[in-house]
Order: C-alpha cells, then sequence, then structure tokens
C-alpha cells in the first residue's frame, strides 16, 4: 500500500497526517469468484441500472408528449418539465441510486464509471466485466418497463434513445461524450479519492452529490447535441428497446466517446494529480 504524508493544521501549527491508499485490486481475482457478496453487488448494479433508466426514460417521454403541439395547442414550448427538467431527473437518479448501491457496490451504474476505475485498479478485470453485463441487462429492462406500460407514447417520442442531433457531425458528438464522460470520471475519482480524508478532512463531503451534481451538469451542455449518453448501457438499452436504424447507426458515438472519456479522466487523476508516474519513478529509482 501506499502511503502518503499530508500537513494538517492544528492549533496554528502545521503536524503531519497520514493515510494508506487501498491496495491495488487484482486484475483477476478468483477469489471473489466465490463469495457472495461479489453476485450481491451485481445485483444491485442491475436493479439500480433499471431503475436509473426507468424514471430517466420515463421523464424523457412524458415530457415529449406533454410538450407535443398536437397535445396542447395553448401553449405546448413551455409544457412539461424542459430540459432543465430532465437534467434533474438524470442528476437526480444518480445522486439517490449512488447513495443507496455505494455500500454495496461502488455504485458505478455505468459501464464508463466501471471502466474507469478499472484502468486505476480500483476493481479486478472479472468485477468490472460483471457489472458491465449487469448494467447493460438493467438497462435493457428499465427502459423495457416504460415501453411496456406506455408503448404508444414511447414509440412515438422517440423511445428516449440517444442519437447524435441533425446539424451537428459525428466529430462534435464524440467530442461531445469524451468531454461529458471525463467531467463525470474525473467528479467520481475526486469524490471517492481516499486522500480527501487527510486532506480535507474538516470538509464534509457526500460522495454522490457531487457525482448526480456532474450528471446534471453534463446533460444542460449536451442534450442539444447528443440527448447526452455519458453512459454506454443508457444508449444501449435505449437502443435495444427502441431499435431504430438511426440509433443503431450512431450506437458506437455512445461507446467509444465514454470509454475514451473516462480513460483520460483515470489517467488524469491517478497520474498527473496523485502523481502516481513520479512515485513509480521514484520507487523504481531508491530500488535501483
Amino acid at each position: 500500500m501506499a502511503k502518503d504524508v499530508e500537513a494538517v493544521r492544528e492549533g496554528g501549527e502545521f503536524t503531519a497526517k497520514d493515510y494508506s491508499d487501498p491496495s491495488p485490486a487484482a486484475l483477476i481475482d478468483f477469489d471473489e469468484l466465490t463469495k457472495w457478496s461479489f453476485y450481491r453487488a451485481a445485483i444491485a448494479e442491475f436493479v439500480a441500472t433499471l431503475l436509473f433508466l426507468y424514471i430517466t426514460v420515463a421523464t424523457v417521454i412524458g415530457y415529449k408528449h406533454q410538450s407535443d403541439p398536437t397535445v396542447d395547442l395553448t401553449d405546448a414550448a413551455c409544457s412539461g418539465v424542459g430540459i432543465l427538467g430532465i437534467a434533474w431527473a438524470f442528476g437526480g437518479m444518480i445522486f439517490i441510486l449512488v447513495y443507496c448501491t455505494a455500500g454495496i457496490s461502488g455504485g458505478h451504474i455505468n459501464p464508463a464509471v466501471t471502466f474507469g476505475l478499472f484502468l486505476a485498479r480500483k476493481v479486478s478485470l472479472n468485477r468490472a466485466l460483471l457489472y458491465m453485463i449487469a448494467q447493460c441487462l438493467g438497462a435493457i429492462c428499465g427502459v423495457g418497463l416504460v415501453k411496456g406500460f406506455q408503448k404508444a407514447f414511447y414509440v412515438r417520442y422517440g423511445g428516449g434513445a440517444n442519437e447524435l442531433s441533425s446539424g451537428y457531425s459525428k466529430g462534435t458528438g464524440l467530442a461531445a461524450e469524451i468531454i461529458g464522460t471525463f467531467v463525470l470520471v474525473y467528479t467520481v475519482f475526486s469524490a471517492t479519492d481516499p486522500k480527501r480524508n487527510a486532506r480535507d478532512s474538516h470538509v464534509p463531503v457526500l460522495a454522490p452529490l457531487p457525482i448526480g451534481f456532474a450528471v446534471f451538469m453534463v446533460h444542460l451542455a449536451t442534450i442539444p447535441i447528443t440527448g447526452t449518453g455519458i453512459n454506454p448501457a443508457r444508449s444501449f438499452g435505449a437502443a435495444v428497446i427502441y431499435n431504430n436504424d438511426k440509433a443503431w447507426d450512431d450506437q458506437w458515438i455512445f461507446w467509444v466517446g465514454p470509454f475514451i472519456g473516462a480513460a483520460i479522466a483515470a489517467g488524469y487523476h491517478q497520474y498527473i494529480l496523485r502523481a502516481g508516474a513520479a512515485k513509480a519513478l521514484g520507487s523504481f529509482r531508491s530500488n535501483a
């Protein structure tokens, strides 16, 4: 385990306060395959992603119905929750579900988050793969519930599927997904950083809150461009149930972009902010 020293101000003087990083996860951890907690965590990810997609896609469909000028002839443009409400639905659900599942599975609810944490050696390969499968299945089931409860509206209003908006190039859409996912995954790393306990012990931080706000802010910026993916499971689940050619043609954007953004965020936090590269080089020199 890596141990660092932080300077903490006490009584007008600075004293040393150390902390220890958790040991890096094994690439493949066969031992956890025999534990119920491993599968319980996957179930938690499945249920959380199901609930996330059900609430958020239902919000999108409801807004499009309420703002449909053929339904509301008076003031359709001002009807429904609007883009701001949709962004709140996504950010608020992430806040709620991360809070509920963080102690069980870590509250990933997003293959891009899982991928970033895997690259940072926070989770093993087998756990990362199981989480991603559970998240995608949960997303499919969540969107399936929306379609099952309101099929006519679901089909009529686009199924909540992520698609590149007209007027934007695929490069612009990809960049939006990369930057948006970077913001999210960078926030995840920062909010859950064990170093925070030593450095900012006087500042109470509820990790799900900044993560939820990151999702909210990214949605405000990128809904007009891609509908906001930043979560491959969310995009995949909607594409499977809606099964539209346009949604499938653009699907690669919502996998490649988030995974690139997550990788950049993981590298930036681990090797720049946490000076992982410098520490590794110093350890190599000291052992030489």
